[in-house]
């Protein structure tokens, strides 16, 4: 069992930044991702790291947001850099389990565990 608890989230003006920061416990969790869902919007994936360690992103924050994860802590980072007020959404942090092997798209069905979300409002 992986339990995910993230925080960073937050209100911004357009152009700021924000870092989310998402703790793993329970297991290593080695393929992990961040979605994001708006209102009235499906949820959609943001970025994930795969369990070789490579990195999506979506079309939409390629270029403004970085994923990092901490093997060592257990934590998955999103710094999100010139925030617009599209980016406002629910973000949830997601882990694949530690036992199979994940390739880090935005497939909800590869993740097993996830957080409660964080809250990121941008105002224009």
């Amino acid at each position: 069992q992986v339990q995910l608890v993230e925080s960073g989230g937050g209100s911004v003006q357009t152009g700021g930044s924000l870092t989310l920061s998402c703790l793993a416990s329970g297991y290593p969790a080695y393929c992990m991702a961040w979605f994001r869902q708006a209102p009235g919007k499906e949820r959609e994936g943001v970025a994930a790291i795969g369990t070789d360690g490579r990195t999506t992103y979506a079309d939409s924050v390629k270029g403004r947001f970085t994923i990092s994860k901490d093997n060592n802590e257990n934590t998955l980072d999103l710094q999100l850099n010139s925030l617009k007020p599209d980016d406002t959404a629910l973000y949830y942090c997601a882990a694949a389990s530690p036992f199979l092997y994940c390739g880090g798209g935005f497939e909800e069905s590869e993740y097993k565990y996830w957080g409660q979300g964080t809250q990121v409002t941008v105002s224009s």
